[in-house]
């Protein structure tokens, strides 16, 4: 089917199929915790290195002050990923032992930021841990949530925490887009085997 539809013309024929018929949900397959005795399946050395050939976008995700004592909170995020067109959801994994994300819990609220081509040190600047990581940055904010839009960002979405789930030593987040816009129609800055990239380089 899909070699005389295209794939475009497929996905559109099984949007149609599924629009008129109640999606079943899978039985929910058997979880269990790995032993200690069991060895790891791969070296993590290894999985680093494979995984890094995977290019990707690179985003900073902030939230506004959950309290008086604090201030607005982020961190630069290369784990981000567009989830659900209906409903509009987005998602994001962050580490069980980041010290950022209670803070983000606790607002209940995000900002993923889409940074663009130029802004490394805007990166940099998020992935250093325990610094005033918004010192020097021009932000706004979001019009639904109010966390940091940060100035010439490729792309914004500004979202409710919708879920979280566990994936090993890290946290699923689920948010639910509640705004988002474009500000820079330019290159977006790229993350590939350990180092930032730009589209053609």
């Amino acid at each position: 089917m899909v070699g005389v539809m295209g794939h475009a013309g497929a996905a559109a024929a099984a949007v149609r199929y599924l629009g008129h018929r109640p999606v079943e949900p899978l039985p929910r397959p058997e979880l269990r915790c790995v032993r200690e005795d069991e060895r790891a399946p791969v070296d993590r050395a290894e999985f680093r290195r494979v995984l890094g050939s995977f290019a990707s976008g690179v985003t900073v995700i902030t939230a506004p002050a959950a309290d008086a004592e604090d201030g607005p909170a982020g961190f630069a995020c290369q784990s981000f990923a567009s989830l659900s067109l209906d409903p509009p959801l987005v998602c994001f994994m962050v580490g069980r032992t980041s010290t950022t994300w209670p803070r983000i819990a606790r607002a209940g609220v995000f900002c993923v930021n889409v940074l663009s081509a130029g802004q490394d040190e805007l990166c940099r600047a998020f992935a250093v841990s325990g610094a005033d990581k918004f010192a020097g940055v021009a932000y706004d904010p979001a019009p639904a949530s109010g966390s940091p839009r940060l100035a010439g960002t490729a792309a914004w979405i500004d979202c409710t925490v919708h879920a979280v789930h566990t994936g090993g030593d890290h946290l699923i987040v689920v948010g639910r887009v509640d705004a988002l816009g474009t500000e820079d129609p330019g290159e977006p800055l790229l993350f590939h085997r350990g180092r930032f990239a730009r589209l053609g380089s």
